[in-house]
């Protein structure tokens, strides 16, 4: 049976973010993740997970300016010092939450700088992160998100990133599978992943199109854990779709794969 994690970034927000821990294991989910922490303090959120129990499996790097429309730095030649602080703030939190992985997010690409040059820097940053996530016992992934939702990200295909971790050559990198993009993008989902399981740390989800929640779209779900158990996927699946109508209400859909 899949093991679901609620995105607390966007599931629950009828309620302010620390009680959407409690919210969560009401709901009966088995892990919680996260966008961005770097709001709270590590120390409250770590209580407020330990009290409900759930294990944290997933936050992203610091993206830069997120409310003015950066999705991620990586790829900047300009912002490596940042990126590098971030990454120690990343791991602060990690090990506060206990947290075991954390994405990167690469980044829209600017006008005016040469693709190559944005991709060197790319491969510079991961190979920094990866080493220092290694040492602090955390692993790095990075996410293929499509040029539909968000023109000119970096990554838009699970090949995208598998090539990026070719170049990087660290056993530390990995890719998060997000079905939503994946099925934006046109990919086929059961080659895809089967392609790419060696390096597929983490999955997500959300129907497309949409983006919200399972049986609301298109994407064949009871198919894609099929193929998941197939090729023996047992981390979590995190739910980080936006609900249509409250996120109690659309929490039908779980009902399903519950024992």
């Amino acid at each position: 049976m899949p093991r679901f994690a609620a995105n607390l970034s966007l599931l629950f927000t009828e309620v302010p973010l620390l009680d959407r821990f409690a919210a969560a294991h009401a709901a009966g989910f088995a892990a919680v993740e996260m966008q961005f922490p770097y709001a709270e303090d590590a120390r409250v959120l770590a209580a407020r997970r330990a009290e409900a129990g759930l294990p944290l499996v997933l936050h992203n790097l610091p993206p830069g300016d997120w409310a003015a429309g950066e999705r991620g730095i990586a790829i900047l030649p300009d912002r490596v010092p940042e990126f590098r602080e971030g990454v120690a703030r990343a791991i602060d939190y990690a090990g506060t939450l206990g947290c075991r992985q954390i994405n990167c997010l690469a980044g829209l690409a600017p006008a005016g700088i040469e693709r190559a040059r944005l991709l060197a820097t790319l491969i510079e940053n991961l190979a920094y992160a990866a080493d220092e996530l290694k040492t602090a016992g955390i692993r790095l992934l990075i996410e293929p998100i499509n040029d539909r939702d968000m023109p000119g990200f970096f990554l838009n295909r699970l090949a995208d990133a598998a090539a990026v971790i070719e170049a990087v050559n660290t056993e530390n990198l990995f890719i998060q599978a997000d079905l939503y993009h994946m099925a934006r993008m046109d990919e086929d989902l059961p080659e895809s992943l089967s392609a790419h399981r060696a390096r597929i740390a983490h999955v997500q989800i959300a129907d497309a199109p949409g983006r919200h929640e399972p049986g609301s779209g298109a994407i064949d779900f009871p198919a894609a854990f099929a193929t998941l158990d197939r090729l023996g996927y047992d981390g979590a699946i995190g739910c980080e779709y936006l609900p249509a109508s409250g996120t109690q209400a659309g929490l039908g859909w779980m009902a399903a794969y519950r024992s």
